[in-house]
């Protein structure tokens, strides 16, 4: 190789076996032009002493990599073909050489051939791979070390201890995708620790090691590589990678299982339960700032926009509604407990639970926010508008209830009727007129608590979209409500919402005349 780039490592003297390898163009010689397509085609059978923890040779030694990005371990350094004669011009005769249906399938091939000189020191075959981008790694190498760990290069190389050849040989194998993780597998062949060096290296570069190991039929350095890569954190990256090198490899259980058992769920039970109880730990926690945390965790796992949620199948809608239903219930005790007459006071506080009405209040009215947002965002909340439209209990009490507390009720109301005004929502009529008529008042009279203790509602989009709602209404209904709402802000001012505009669409379509009648 005059004309080629060699550089030469060695191993160290104590190592009985050894290699030396460098990024090179090929030789601008007549030996080093491609063969003709049968012997470029023709590929060795699978041993059939080899191992089942691999996949077929022939189809699989391209990595996952993109060719482009040389990695250099440091020892060697990549000539890029582009910069290099010798590699330009072999390339060239290369591709007037090769029939023009083999370049188009750019199938990776391998050719052995008898070499003129002889390997010294034990490095008896020299072993060129060729990447897709023209790159080119030659390594010389102990033939017997490469034989006895690739069942692969065991049909390929001869055997010289059984009389194969006296002189030293080469192997070729062209059109490979990832070309430094098809060096780095050869070079694990040679190591003594293999989880020391995958160590060194790290997931990704192992990840590419495992997929070539694989083709070639490296048993110990597919061992290794999953039993490294078992062993340590991946990123979104390099699991999406082993998933693919799962999908085109087939291991053996035995050496798989413990990754399989990271990358997928074992027993498919879906994730409905979990759900549930994710959703009933939150609702029933005791500290206020970790129950705000995990509300906000859960509604992006549970969201559609989410890149976990793919679909529906892990929100159970009955179950989603049970729990809405225990939260109500505990809302209506709450409110019963402080309906209870004085001298029963000091009973009730010694069954109760020892924290304040007000923040014991709070937390069900955030907890039933909370699923309504979550029922909202999955297209399943049209039921509790209903539930919460014939809440004639807590309606009832409302109005007796300390103000300092019973606004929360309307934070839940201001909810509903948000989601009505934006139209993501879409009830019946009557489910309608029941929330107004029951919602419209408590509503008004906490306009002013809702405005002084906010936390985080917007009541200026509450003012718009409540009136956006009351006028999905029928025009008589609407009439009551705004009379109603009229006279409020005629007497309280800003601490009544201002539904003037809603009311001037109102009167609009109940009094001017249009150009064009309705029939009946």
């Amino acid at each position: 190789m005059a004309d080629s780039t060699h550089h030469t490592i060695r191993r160290a003297a104590a190592r009985p076996r050894g290699w030396c390898c460098s990024f090179s163009g090929l030789p601008d010689s007549p030996e080093h032009r491609a063969l003709p397509a049968a012997a470029a085609q023709k590929l060795p059978p699978k041993s059939p002493l080899a191992p089942s923890f691999h996949s077929s040779p022939s189809s699989k030694l391209a990595g996952l990599i993109d060719p482009r990005r040389i990695l250099s371990p440091g020892r060697v350094s990549p000539i890029d073909s582009e910069g290099s004669p010798a590699v330009a011009a072999a390339g060239a005769e290369e591709e007037e050489a090769l029939p023009r249906e083999q370049a188009a399938a750019l199938a990776p091939f391998v050719a052995v051939r008898e070499d003129e000189e002889e390997g010294g020191g034990g490095l008896d075959l020299r072993l060129s791979l060729r990447g897709r981008d023209g790159r080119c790694v030659v390594m010389e190498l102990d033939s017997a070390v490469l034989r006895e760990s690739s069942a692969f290069f065991a049909d390929m190389v001869p055997d010289a201890s059984g009389g194969g050849g006296g002189g030293g040989k080469r192997v070729e194998v062209d059109g490979v995708d990832n070309l430094e993780a098809f060096k780095e597998a050869v070079e694990l062949m040679f190591e003594p620790d293999a989880m020391r060096w995958l160590a060194r290296a790290g997931v990704s570069r192992a990840i590419g090691v495992l997929e070539v190991s694989s083709s070639i039929m490296f048993d110990r350095g597919i061992e290794s590589c999953l039993r490294y890569i078992e062993a340590v954190p991946w990123n979104e990256n390099e699991e999406e990678r082993l998933k693919h090198v799962f999908a085109r490899c087939t291991f053996d259980e035995s050496v798989c299982r413990d990754v399989l058992a990271r990358l997928q769920q074992q027993c498919r039970s879906g994730s409905e339960d979990l759900t549930v109880q994710l959703v009933e730990s939150v609702t029933s926690g005791t500290n206020n700032g970790a129950r705000k945390e995990l509300q906000s965790l859960v509604s992006s796992l549970l969201s559609k926009s989410s890149v976990y949620h793919k679909d529906l199948s892990g929100l159970n809608k009955g179950s989603l509604y049970q729990i809405c239903c225990s939260c109500l219930s505990s809302l209506v005790e709450l409110f019963v407990e402080n309906s209870v007459p004085v001298e029963d006071a000091g009973q009730a506080t010694s069954v109760s639970d020892s924290k304040p009405m007000v923040e014991r209040v709070s937390k069900q009215t955030e907890n039933l926010n909370w699923l309504f947002d979550i029922l909202v965002n999955n297209d399943m909340a049209e039921r509790f508008v209903e539930l919460w439209a014939k809440q004639d209990e807590l309606i009832r009490m409302h109005e007796q209830a300390s103000p300092m507390f019973r606004y929360e009720l309307s934070r839940i109301s201001a909810s509903v009727f948000i989601a009505l005004g934006k139209g993501r929502i879409q009830c019946p009529s009557d489910t309608r007129s029941q929330l107004f008529y029951g919602w419209f008042r408590p509503m008004l009279m906490d306009f002013g608590w809702l405005q002084r203790c906010s936390k985080g509602l917007d009541v200026r989009i509450l003012e718009e979209n409540l009136g956006q709602a009351l006028l999905t209404l029928p025009l008589q209904q609407q009439q009551s409500l705004f009379e109603e709402w009229f006279r409020c802000f005629a007497s309280r001012g800003t601490e009544c919402p201002n539904l003037g505009r809603a009311f001037q669409v109102w009167w609009r379509r109940s009094f001017v005349r249009s150009s064009v009648e309705v029939r009946r």
